[in-house]
């Protein structure tokens, strides 16, 4: 007699009977409330055949969500996945009147506007009542989050997984170091679930980005293992005259691949690995939201089934819908707020902007985090994922505004979501959080100074300059992610190269990233000198050098080497480390000068690198974009984002030694992963199969089953 088998059977029959109780009580409060929706016959009907309607009404949409909205989500998955979401009203609205159509003698009507609203609030009364009802059991609880996660085909989990634990990798994009140490402080933490983790299991660590302190550069190493020529978020190539752009598709495809062909292996996520909401899929065979795969068509991009995995659950479709809705009226009302309180510094936030946060704080959040939910529950080795949400409002709010702070108490709500499924996988789990990059504060460089840097560039060449300033293109990564989601063409604009006037001339071409710049000269092959640029320019070198909002520039003088220039003639010698005057790069920390030679010995460094200038004391730098939380160059919080690991692991690096540069967090997270004494990542397999995943190494044989499951 197998009575937990009866038990599970009607505990299951419980939570349908209360789900459609619910449900029917629902539709009667409606058909009160709203007068286009009504239960009864033209001529009225007692409250028993009333309630009975409402129970047909409820039961027939119930029956319809679980076994059509399936099909119609996997159908319109051929449509663009945000618009998908934008649908999820009028859908729901559809299977409603559908619904009240098979109730006999037309006793269901409503009108089709009625509908979509009636339609909301059952789905989220039911998914409230699953939710509820689902904590109370543990192998309930299981199945909702599964259901969350869209593993829709696994019913049941393996009584027993492997004992040796996998590894969940969660990148807060764009939090420093010092905002996250704050965050966790305090009686009343704005982080209460990291703040717990920090004071128990886990331990804080900052560590140095790159120059370029950005995702693509900090990502591609963390994953790949390299970030060699990756000199900024955007840069001009002058053997293929392109520019490349790191949310780019075609470029993050193009990127993964020279870091495959450059360390001859997968990346971290190699063996039975699963990459969500990242700009490179780390050799994981699992993805969802991975940019460097969003360009592909056919069968191998399954980039997008993440979508599917999420919507294909109506009571989340209806559930982010919402708060999609609701989050683009939150930034409309904050930013009118910022602008009647004058707030400064303060940048333009309409057009599309609303609608982009969005995506990045709830759609890119929600879909991301039911796939980490899915993964753990699957039992998956390693898994890395990005919430790309703080970044993307900071940019426009500031790091430390209070509309950027409301973002990170709902990635700490997401975390523990993660961290209560990952108590019901079928392994254990170790959960190390980590940022790629902070973010600086400080008004734009425009803002600041009425000019561009690319005005300023032209003065110095003796161009003439626009009286108005164009605006550079946002380097945020949910714009890219949202276009990829959309199918919209990649962005180009403002980013080609303008034509010369003739053999003689010599156009620059300027581009930004956050607060670094970089100028380029198409028409001169190879990379310009600095003896070339004085007798072309003889006054762009101390323009720029001597402009306040400048901290340093680097350039390659034909004598000397690498030199980077600061005011009042100040030069470093970057080969021979010989100074002029002040040392312009001591304002910027220790390992300055290490970060900028490596840079320049890129072979597609710019000819001019510029960084703004940045306040020693308070941290602040000018964006050359229109952001006032930036990074991607030096200065401030942008270079010290954090590992927050659990303590059984050792450490990232000896006491006292400073953890530099995302090549070696990566050499930390590889070593984590093979402290765990279980399957081992594979090393240096060939090129060719490493653009499918990994292979399992000769005689190996995995312990974990979920593994060999690689069709989901």
């Amino acid at each position: 007699m197998r009575m937990p088998g009866w038990k599970a059977l009607s505990g299951a029959l419980f939570r349908v009977l209360a789900v459609w109780l619910v449900s029917s009580l629902t539709l009667l409060v409606l058909a009160g409330l709203l007068p286009d929706f009504r239960l009864q016959s033209p001529g009225g009907d007692s409250l028993t055949r009333t309630a009975v309607t409402a129970a047909l009404g409820a039961g027939a949409f119930g029956l319809l969500s679980a076994l059509v909205w399936p099909l119609l989500v996997r159908a319109l998955l051929l449509v663009p996945a945000l618009v998908l979401g934008l649908l999820v009203f009028f859908l729901n609205g559809s299977l409603l009147l559908l619904a009240l159509d098979l109730i006999p003698e037309g006793r269901g009507q409503a009108a089709p506007e009625t509908a979509v609203i009636v339609a909301a609030a059952m789905s989220a009364a039911s998914s409230a009542t699953s939710a509820f009802l689902a904590v109370r059991n543990d192998e309930a609880y299981h199945r909702r989050l599964v259901r969350l996660a869209g593993r829709r085909g696994r019913r049941a989990r393996p009584a027993a997984g492997p004992a040796t634990p996998g590894t969940v990798f969660l990148q807060l994009d764009g939090v420093g170091h010092d905002l996250l140490r704050d965050a966790v402080r305090g009686e009343r933490p704005l982080m209460p679930t990291l703040a717990r983790w920090t004071g128990d299991s886990h331990r804080l660590t900052p560590w140095r980005t790159d120059w370029s302190s950005q995702t693509g550069a900090s990502q591609l190493a963390l994953l790949h293992g390299s970030n060699e020529d990756l000199p900024a978020f955007r840069w001009y190539e002058k053997d293929t005259r392109t520019v490349i752009v790191s949310n780019r598709p075609s470029s993050a495809a193009a990127l993964q691949r020279r870091a495959i062909a450059r360390t001859g292996d997968g990346g971290l996520l190699s063996y039975d690995g699963a990459s969500r909401g990242n700009l490179f899929s780390g050799g994981a065979d699992q993805v969802a939201l991975v940019m460097s795969v969003a360009a592909r068509r056919g069968k191998d991009n399954r980039s997008r089934a993440g979508y599917f995995a999420y919507f294909s659950d109506p009571a989340n479709a209806t559930r982010t819908a919402v708060s999609f809705a609701a989050e683009v009226v939150r930034e409309i009302v904050q930013s009118l707020r910022t602008r009647f309180r004058r707030e400064r510094p303060r940048v333009k936030r309409g057009g599309l902007y609303p609608v982009i946060r969005a995506f990045a704080t709830v759609v890119e959040r929600d879909v991301v985090v039911a796939a980490v939910i899915g993964d753990l529950l699957a039992g998956r080795t390693a898994i890395y994922a990005d919430l790309v949400a703080y970044d993307e409002v900071a940019h426009h709010s500031g790091p430390a505004h209070r509309d950027a702070l409301q973002v990170l108490r709902s990635l700490d709500r997401a975390l523990a979501l993660i961290a209560r499924a990952a108590r019901h996988a079928p392994r254990p789990y170790r959960v190390v959080v980590l940022s790629d990059h902070g973010q600086s504060h400080g008004p734009t460089f425009l803002e600041r100074y009425g000019l561009s840097l690319g005005d300023l560039v032209r003065a110095g060449c003796g161009l003439p300059v626009p009286r108005r300033a164009g605006r550079t293109p946002s380097g945020a990564e949910a714009r890219a992610a949202a276009r990829a989601a959309l199918h919209r063409p990649e962005e180009t604009a403002g980013q080609r190269p303008a034509r010369t006037a003739g053999p003689g001339s010599s156009h620059p071409l300027v581009l930004a990233s956050g607060n670094l710049g970089l100028v380029s000269f198409p028409d001169v092959p190879g990379r310009i000198t600095r003896e070339e640029l004085d007798r072309r320019h003889p006054a762009l070198l101390a323009t720029l050098a001597n402009h306040p909002g400048i901290g340093f520039l680097l350039v390659r003088s034909a004598v000397h080497g690498p030199v980077v220039l600061g005011p009042a003639g100040a030069e470093h010698h970057l080969d021979t480390g010989h100074l002029i005057g002040a040392d312009p790069l001591a304002p910027f920390g220790d390992g300055a000068a290490d970060a900028v030679r490596r840079t320049d010995r890129f072979p597609h460094v710019a000819d001019l690198m510029v960084n703004s200038a940045c306040d020693p004391a308070t941290g602040a730098v000018h964006a050359f974009e229109e952001q006032i939380g930036s990074h991607g160059g030096l200065g401030g919080a942008q270079s010290h984002p954090f590992l927050l690991w659990p303590a059984e692991l050792t450490p990232p690096a000896p006491d006292g030694e400073p953890l530099t540069g995302a090549e070696q967090v990566h050499r930390v997270l590889r070593r984590w992963l093979g402290e765990a004494e279980g399957p081992q990542l594979p090393l240096g397999p060939a090129a060719d199969e490493l653009r499918h995943g990994a292979r399992r190494p000769e005689g190996f044989s995995p312990q974990d089953p979920a593994a060999q499951d690689k069709s989901r």
